[in-house]
């Protein structure tokens, strides 16, 4: 697929070349399995000296077509579907690091995140420490140890709506010699594409706007391939020093700028098996493809919202950095010129019962867990997606109690106004 086409055409063309003959529409290989002439072929998959399909665990072609389209987006060079956001994640941190190291990360992150970091990781030996994304370079920097093997942030951070200055992560996370992960999810590659400012692996969880009708839950990671993982060798072992599970083999020097991405497939999906179904792979698809025409009807109707509620005097505060006045709007369009996402936070005047007696007034907008879907939805995170964090935690993390998450979806945004304006008159 032509590099150069506009992300409207990848969206639509990326990821499935059919042949003569071939179905045009990218087909659900629907098998665990795949049938070989000879033991000779399948010995040389297992020792990766041939690439191919043998088993779903690891690879199937449609879950790869999709890969290969996420990875066209974002400007990468390889990419991995997972089972979901988590286990990109999961897979992101642990394919370069081992129990001893160390990870800095923004403290703004999706709670599951922070939970992933800060306890899942840290009981296999992996620590974390979390900073102020917007503190200066220097004092990011004194969070570093020599075990360090990664910087971590969110370009939107979930639920808290804070930008992220990508470009001085990347400066701080190459002067340390180590990677800048980077979740775009609520961004998407369509209104901000961190590669171009320095990022080097990103990581998504397709089952929000990509996907964009909660049909299915998943992940991927994407590379960048512009990180030197041989200049930092000692570092990073996993890659640049011999496999013994596979006869030896250096993933840097057989497998190029691909090494980071065939090392969490043969190794992290081998021995782990966070895969996305075939089925799930195909749904995903069918979101990418209207993924350009979505995404700017979602921030088009959030905007709106975000404004109605500003001038709201039954409301306290809105954040959204689409706002002139927000915070985050310089960095906004610097990054996210087209504009941010779909999700508006914002707080009502009283106390935290005010919340979830407006909550329970919506008609239209729907309690859910989920996020950033065709459908307008809304969250109080304090009382469900980060009721396990303390005050405290919920503050560093940029969480206000009374904080009220509203994914704003596609439909009419008069009727998602007059829905919120009939819940704040009850």
């Amino acid at each position: 697929m032509d590099k150069n086409f506009k992300l409207e055409t990848l969206c639509i063309q990326a990821g499935w070349n059919p042949k003569k003959g071939e179905p045009r529409v990218l087909p659900i290989y629907q098998s665990t399995t795949f049938k070989y002439e000879t033991s000779e072929q399948m010995a040389r998959l297992f020792d990766l000296e041939d690439s191919g399909y043998f088993y779903s665990r690891l690879q199937n072609p449609t879950t790869d077509a999709v890969a290969a389209k996420i990875c066209a987006l974002e400007g990468g060079v390889a990419a991995m579907l997972t089972s979901s956001g988590q286990a990109a994640s999961f897979f992101a941190f642990l394919n370069i690091c081992s129990a001893g190291d160390h990870i800095v990360s923004a403290n703004t992150i999706y709670g599951g995140s922070f939970n992933l970091l800060g306890v899942t990781l840290n009981k296999l030996g992996i620590e974390t420490t979390f900073i102020n994304q917007d503190a200066s370079e220097d004092e990011i920097k004194a969070a570093f140890r020599p075990n360090t093997k990664a910087l971590f942030g969110e370009t939107i951070s979930n639920p808290g709506l804070n930008i992220l200055d990508i470009e001085k992560f990347a400066r701080i996370a190459h002067a340390e010699g180590v990677p800048l992960i980077v979740d775009n999810t609520f961004a998407t590659p369509i209104n901000c594409r961190p590669f171009e400012f320095g990022a080097d692996i990103i990581i998504h969880s397709t089952s929000k706007y990509m996907d964009g009708h909660a049909t299915c839950v998943g992940g991927v990671i994407v590379d960048s391939g512009n990180f030197d993982w041989d200049a930092q060798a000692a570092k990073f072992p996993g890659l640049t020093a011999p496999d013994e599970s596979y006869h030896g083999i250096t993933y840097t020097q057989k497998f190029g700028k691909g090494a980071y991405i065939t090392k969490a497939t043969t190794q992290l999906m081998r021995d782990l098996g966070s895969t996305q179904s075939p089925q799930n792979a195909f749904l995903l698809n069918i979101g990418l493809e209207t993924l350009h025409l979505r995404v700017p009807r979602h921030c088009e109707n959030a905007l709106k919202v975000a404004a109605y509620l500003e001038n709201n005097e039954k409301v306290a505060w809105v954040n959204y950095a689409g706002l002139p006045g927000n915070k985050y709007h310089d960095l906004a369009n610097k990054y996210m010129p087209k504009g941010t996402c779909g999700v508006v936070t914002f707080g009502l005047k009283g106390s935290r019962d005010v919340a979830t007696r407006f909550m329970d007034n919506l008609e239209l907008a729907a309690i859910v867990t989920h996020v950033a879907d065709a459908r307008t939805s809304v969250l109080h995170p304090a009382s469900h997606t980060h009721r396990q964090l303390t005050d405290q935690q919920l503050l560093d993390a940029g969480i206000a109690p009374d904080l009220i998450r509203f994914s704003v979806g596609i439909e009419n945004v008069e009727d998602i106004i007059a829905d919120i304006e009939q819940a704040l008159n009850k």
